[in-house]
């Protein structure tokens, strides 16, 4: 069983972590800061939804430097590099956190030390900018909801990439509780319902024993009060409409209701044709539903789209292959599932763990097959990959025994 505080901590950061946010909103009726419907910073979030991330930063930080001591501008920048950080360690794939392995597992990245820094101070910048605007107006609901949010950004970069979940749970409350204060100062103010209904969803979806203990000091929480937050952020947040879709749809996910995530997927995708990771959203959701065959199509839908030249930004294919592997095991058809684990294997944008669990998949279908000398063929690349890795333990064990199924 792993600790209580890692299990709120993941369905926390589940919510905290998606794929991409939402275009601007034009909702008039709600409040906003200013700078979220500027022409300039709408135009930059543009180029972050085709996943252009290095055109969304340089837009970004041009953004910045005309609005100096901004940290809404500031917390624009730290975003983006967030994202694209994650997205090159194959940390946008929602698999890792549609249940507890993300945590229980051993998933290793290799992290940048320069983005690392970079992603630190903005994230300090933020907070520091909006703290002297809180200085003569303690209320000033605009500089709530920047710091809320950099301390939410920084808390995914910690809990993903650094897998320091106690300093990530911390800074997450912290998050919670500017938002929260956003909320009291004006309900109308429905970007700030994003994290509060992550929390009141987490907190209500905890096991009995631990929602008690929670409720000693003072933290209570309601499944459906944070779900109807989340719908509201969904259909009026400026920047956050997206975002909350994402929650709802992991959240759906992880509670097997299959059928309306999926509804939320393909309404993200027909909003956003070209962005990679809500194509695979679709197909991951679909696989995990049981509808293989239609999710092998998705998958497949996917790779042929990626062959248009320009039309995503950025993908990383192995993603695809590794699903639609795994998706055709468990339909067996298993040589098609070997030609699929392999190639996400040797993609340009594998990383090494990828890399491992492709091979390593690879392996245990050809075992399935009864081809015993090719599966061990498959394991020993595996081992020499990473001899000290959780795939290797995996892979040494089935050169002694064959593997034969879940």
């Amino acid at each position: 069983m792993m600790p209580k505080q890692q299990q709120f901590c993941l369905v926390l950061l589940t919510g905290l972590l998606v794929s991409l946010w939402a275009w601007p909103a034009l909702a008039v009726s709600v409040e906003t800061n200013p700078l979220n419907r500027d022409p300039q910073v709408r135009e930059a979030f543009e180029r972050f939804y085709l996943m252009d991330y290095s055109g969304s930063i340089s837009r970004f930080e041009t953004i910045r430097d005309e609005h100096p001591g901004n940290p809404i501008a500031t917390d624009y920048l730290l975003y983006a590099n967030v994202f694209e950080e994650l997205f090159r360690l194959d940390l946008l794939d929602t698999t890792f956190y549609a249940n507890d392995g993300f945590l229980t597992g051993k998933h290793t990245v290799v992290e940048d030390p320069h983005k690392r820094d970079l992603i630190k101070n903005l994230s300090d910048n933020a907070v520091d900018e909006a703290n002297q605007q809180l200085k003569p107006n303690q209320n000033d609901i605009n500089a709530l909801f920047a710091r809320g949010w950099a301390k939410s950004l920084q808390a995914v970069y910690l809990a993903m990439v650094e897998r320091s979940f106690g300093s990530a749970l911390r800074l997450a409350s912290q998050a919670r509780n500017d938002h929260a204060k956003v909320l009291q100062l004006d309900p109308n103010y429905v970007d700030a319902k994003l994290v509060v209904g992550n929390y009141e969803y987490v907190i209500g979806a905890l096991p009995l024993p631990f929602k008690i203990l929670m409720g000693f000091v003072g933290v209570h929480g309601s499944k459906a009060t944070g779900m109807e937050m989340l719908r509201d952020a969904g259909a009026r947040g400026v920047i956050t409409s997206v975002e909350a879709r994402v929650c709802m749809m992991l959240f759906l996910r992880r509670e097997a209701k299959y059928k309306e995530a999926e509804q939320i997927a393909e309404g993200l995708v027909a909003e956003y044709p070209r962005d990679f990771l809500f194509r695979l959203e679709v197909a991951n959701i679909q696989k995990d539903e049981g509808e293989g065959l239609k999710a092998v199509s998705s998958y497949r839908e996917v790779i042929d789209l990626s062959r248009k030249p320009g039309y995503f930004a950025s993908s990383h294919l192995e993603l695809v292959y590794f699903g639609m592997g795994d998706t055709l095991r468990g339909q067996k058809l298993y040589a098609e599932s070997v030609v699929a684990f392999t190639s996400g294997a040797y993609q340009p944008t594998t990383s090494p763990e990828l890399n491992r669990r492709c091979l390593l998949a690879a392996g245990q279908v050809y075992d399935l097959m009864h081809d015993r000398e090719k599966a061990r063929q498959q394991y020993q690349a595996v081992i020499d990959a990473g001899s000290d890795t959780a795939q290797a333990d995996q892979a040494r064990k089935f050169m002694k025994t064959a593997y034969a199924g879940r």
